[in-house]
């Protein structure tokens, strides 16, 4: 399946607190979307495997993807070398993705600067042809590599390099959001279960104030910043927002 737009993240949940309004942006553009996710979150203090693999489904169907793939790479313990690079090259030539978006190049969580290099090491290497993977057939698979790759912001702030408005899309990424019931605050949660430091009030506020920050930056309502390795050309500067 050929995608326009692949999100990838190291634990279910990030795309959809990071990017999760870009994809819809896309979507209703008519561009095809899909998720990658690194590993399943087994070393989450809240929730479970199975739990948060049902949560990311529920988020699927609210997005509109039309793929969604688990690596299962070890959460926490994951590495940027061939072990860990293959089967991204694989998902990548899989679904040959115009553009990738991918973690944080540096955040609180180590996982997401892991899983910035491994994204950004893969999408260079699944483009040579002297890399052998296979398709789910045992077919060879033929090389590909992504016309562009961003980096969505996370927890830490970082100086976006372009801010994407998604203020139509909000409501959909806020669902999205909440449909991770295990992981941000949920008013409905077992209230013996431990408290993280995604799971309170606050951090909730907090990423609608990081939304409403990166869409003040352009001058709308919300918005979500992107930081990339090189200059992001326009063909029009009238359209600019």
């Amino acid at each position: 399946m050929k995608l326009d737009v692949l999100a990838l993240g190291a634990h279910p949940d990030d795309v959809e607190m990071s990017c999760a309004g870009t994809l819809l942006a896309a979507r209703a553009a008519g561009k095809t979307i899909g998720v990658v996710d690194f590993t399943r979150g087994e070393l989450g203090t809240r929730g479970s495997v199975e739990i948060r693999a049902a949560e990311a489904a529920a988020a699927s169907q609210i997005l509109g993807l039309s793929v969604r793939e688990n690596l299962g790479l070890p959460d926490g313990f994951f590495r940027n070398d061939r072990e860990h690079q293959l089967p991204l090259i694989a998902a990548l030539r899989r679904y040959q993705p115009d553009v990738v978006l991918c973690n944080a190049v540096a955040d609180r969580h180590p996982d997401h600067g892991k899983g910035a290099q491994l994204a950004i090491d893969a999408c260079f290497l699944s483009g040579l042809r002297m890399i052998e993977t296979l398709d789910e057939h045992g077919q060879p698979q033929a090389p590909w590599r992504p016309r562009k790759v961003y980096h969505y912001i996370q927890d830490q702030w970082l100086t976006p390099a372009f801010v994407v408005e998604i203020t139509p899309y909000w409501p959909g990424k806020w669902d999205a959001i909440h449909a991770f019931g295990s992981q941000f605050f949920n008013p409905n949660a077992d209230p013996g279960a431990p408290a993280t430091y995604l799971s309170g009030q606050q951090f909730e506020r907090f990423m609608e104030a990081r939304a409403r920050e990166f869409g003040h930056i352009i001058g709308v309502e919300f918005g979500e910043g992107f930081t990339a390795a090189r200059p992001v050309g326009v063909r029009e500067v009238t359209e600019l927002v």
